[in-house]
């Protein structure tokens, strides 16, 4: 009896808590002609030159792009081939792995949770998950046999720690530290997806027994913050994160095409990764750190905050459109524009470096003054980041745009479509 009253608190609070409508009531992105928006059809074709060329460079095998203004979708198209080993080309609609861009998607749904009254950002991680208590920071370490000494961590872990990479948490394989990538690898701890029978609880317990990099608070470290995150707005919701985000975000949002694991009438629109050969030529990449069967097989239990989601162009332009919006889209309300503010914020100053060209907020990166006098990076606000697999996006709010440009391969480093791609966005405005 008791379960079931505690199981209908649950579900009577969230239905309470959900997304709420709103005064303001923009539509979900839809097609529309450029000039209408401010736009030059002529100009935006230049971006057809740039992919055909860097294709013809054989610096991707293809991708999708999508451009957005004010809520109109003004250019959508793909180019090359998407699977070396069946010619198969790129299409419009193809899933892709979007890796670290679930990072915010994540913060989002924290934010969400903290709009509720929740949690205070600075609260200890520890209050939901005592694991993370009593920390310890490395000190020496042992090349022989990985073993290492430690110290106790001056601080404990809070919620906005976890959001901005300033905990601590290493990142296993792609971590900037060797000595970190050989620790997550003796833990068995997975960093970003799997096709293994485990859930994020169990990964995120056995991640807090391993030391950080530094005291929190005290650094930056790219890590494993997210994934955490994603455990806990389990806790604090007391659904499976995966469910959080469909009912909260996705469904609502009209994201269908973005899951952590594809429904089997999807997988034949996923992009497989592939990789490019010393003599240049492309192929699937073959097992990898991660399954890349991966998220079509296994147990579909691992429900990663950092990096386990993949979706299409147009559906991440929805979400990015969103906070374009202040927090809104189709009348919903999902974030207070007061919110969105604060996520734009600068969050952690010096550990970037001396007047930075952008600075890192509650879920993105965003281009300061200097920044924006490079030419390269957008205008002053406009926020982003970017995939594992080579994909990117960026929203830029003073010019009310959408920008979205995904490709899937792996350890390319001759690729230039990110920084020519916002050039020929921008360049693309005529009002």
């Amino acid at each position: 009896m008791k379960k079931l009253q505690i199981l209908f608190f649950v579900l009577l609070t969230t239905s309470i808590l959900a997304q709420t409508s709103s005064l303001q009531r923009s539509l979900p992105l839809s097609p529309g002609i450029p000039e209408e928006v401010g736009m030059s059809s002529e100009r935006l074709a230049r971006i057809d030159s740039m992919c055909e060329a860097v294709i013809s460079e054989n610096q991707v095998p293809g991708m999708v792009a999508l451009v957005a203004r004010k809520g109109k979708i003004v250019y959508h198209k793909a180019f090359g081939t998407a699977d070396a080993e069946t010619e198969r080309a790129f299409h419009k609609d193809d899933i892709f792995r979007i890796a670290s861009q679930t990072k915010a998607v994540t913060a989002t749904a924290v934010m969400m949770l903290w709009e509720e009254g929740r949690f205070r950002l600075d609260d200890p991680i520890s209050n939901w998950i005592p694991e993370f208590k009593e920390m310890k920071v490395i000190e020496d370490f042992d090349e022989k046999d990985t073993s290492y000494t430690t110290v106790p961590a001056k601080n404990e872990i809070t919620i906005r720690h976890l959001l901005t990479h300033t905990s601590g948490i290493g990142y296993g394989q792609i971590d900037s530290d060797p000595r970190f990538r050989k620790i997550f690898e003796k833990a068995n701890i997975i960093d970003a997806f799997t096709t293994e029978n485990i859930s994020i609880e169990e990964n995120v317990k056995k991640l807090a027994k391993l030391p950080l990099h530094f005291h929190p608070g005290e650094g930056y470290s790219y890590g494993e913050g997210l994934d955490v995150l994603g455990y806990f707005v389990e806790i604090i919701s007391g659904l499976p994160f995966d469910q959080f985000l469909r009912e909260r975000l996705f469904d609502p949002l009209g994201m269908d095409d973005t899951w952590f694991y594809l429904p089997e009438h999807m997988a034949s629109r996923l992009i497989p990764v592939q990789v490019k050969s010393e003599e240049g030529q492309w192929s699937r990449l073959p097992d990898h750190w991660f399954d890349p069967d991966y998220p079509i097989k296994g147990a579909k239990r691992f429900f990663s905050g950092g990096a386990g989601l993949s979706s299409t162009a147009k559906d991440y332009a929805q979400f990015i459109q969103m906070y374009l919006n202040g927090g809104e889209l189709n009348g919903k309300r999902f974030l207070s524009r007061t919110t969105v503010d604060l996520i734009m914020s600068d969050q952690i100053g010096g550990h970037w470096g001396e007047d930075p060209d952008s600075y890192l907020g509650l879920a993105y990166s965003v281009v300061t003054s200097k920044g924006a006098r490079r030419g390269d990076m957008g205008n002053a606000g406009t926020f982003g980041w970017g995939g594992y697999f080579n994909t990117q996006y960026f929203g830029d709010p003073q010019e009310e745009i959408v920008g979205i440009i995904m490709k899937q391969v792996s350890g390319v480093s001759d690729d230039t479509t990110d920084w020519k791609f916002k050039i020929l966005v921008n360049q693309a405005i005529d009002d």
